[in-house]
């Protein structure tokens, strides 16, 4: 049994998290620092096989009125890149997970100034949840 792999795309880090083998639940995993587009794909290729990945979640970032922005354009382009690793691609929405995030690793008394990349990989996490409570 597969598991579902999320990604959070930024400009310079990504978020990523993955489902267990039974697709209940999501957990925070690690985070990718961006040298180069190549580099990511070649990162996010080992992750798929290493942990057996049957789909993509990636978080579609969407304005707070349902707008597209330049970040969405971005995602978009990268689900297309993905498509070479032949998995089904799903897009979830990502509003919010940021800042849902940031305030569950604060609860944990886990400060976020200088932790960005625990942010991205808890938001991740927390749209990848999304995806398999409506979806399993």
């Amino acid at each position: 049994m597969g598991r579902i792999l999320g990604i959070d795309y930024g400009d310079r880090r990504v978020g990523i998290a993955l489902s267990d083998p039974l697709k209940m639940i999501a957990s925070p995993k690690l985070t990718l620092t961006i040298r180069s587009e190549s580099d990511l794909i070649t990162q996010l290729k080992n992750i798929i096989v290493e942990e057996d990945v049957e789909a993509i979640v990636l978080g579609l970032p969407i304005g707070m009125k349902g707008n597209e922005t330049k970040q969405t354009k971005h995602v978009r382009d990268l689900a297309e890149k993905l498509k070479q690793f032949s998995l089904p691609i799903h897009l979830e929405d990502e509003r919010l997970s940021s800042v849902s995030a940031k305030k569950s690793l604060q609860l944990q008394n886990v400060k976020t100034g200088h932790e960005k990349g625990k942010v991205d990989r808890v938001a991740a996490s927390i749209f990848l949840q999304q995806y398999l409570d409506k979806t399993y």
